[in-house]
């Protein structure tokens, strides 16, 4: 899958495309949630996961996304993100809608931490935050 966004934006499919650099860069760099994460579990990640979605600006990755999946009825969403400089654009909305509401994981149930953007996800069919999330963070 590719899909043109207008303006010199992509959003595409091909786990070959992605920067792996490029998305290390921001999650163990600049993300609140994967602050120092290895590069080669950045890869791992990428590699394993069921379905990744780039975005990029001019060939350049300025977004990602990544889901995996128990393949039946269950899908995590994770490592979402739009640089700073292309936010405000309503590009990743575009990007969640299209790994959630597009591809292969269509018919299955979405779950995601997150500690804001909760307005984005709503508009993607995402219920409020719940009180009973159970959560084991990574040993530091």
């Amino acid at each position: 899958m590719r899909r043109e966004l207008g303006d010199g934006y992509a959003l595409d499919d091909d786990p070959e495309r992605v920067d792996v650099d490029a998305v290390h860069a921001y999650i163990s760099g600049e993300s609140y949630w994967g602050a120092g994460r290895p590069r080669d579990v950045v890869e791992r990640l990428i590699r394993e996961s069921r379905r990744v979605v780039g975005l990029y600006k001019d060939g350049t990755q300025v977004g990602f996304a990544r889901a995996t999946s128990d393949g039946v009825c269950a899908v995590y969403l994770a490592d979402v993100y739009v640089l700073a400089d292309h936010r405000g654009r309503g590009l990743g909305l575009e990007l969640v809608r299209e790994m959630v509401e597009n591809g292969p994981l269509v018919d299955e149930g979405w779950l995601l931490h997150t500690r804001d953007m909760h307005a984005l996800y709503a508009k993607v069919g995402f219920g409020p935050p719940g009180e009973r999330v159970m959560e084991r963070p990574r040993p530091r």
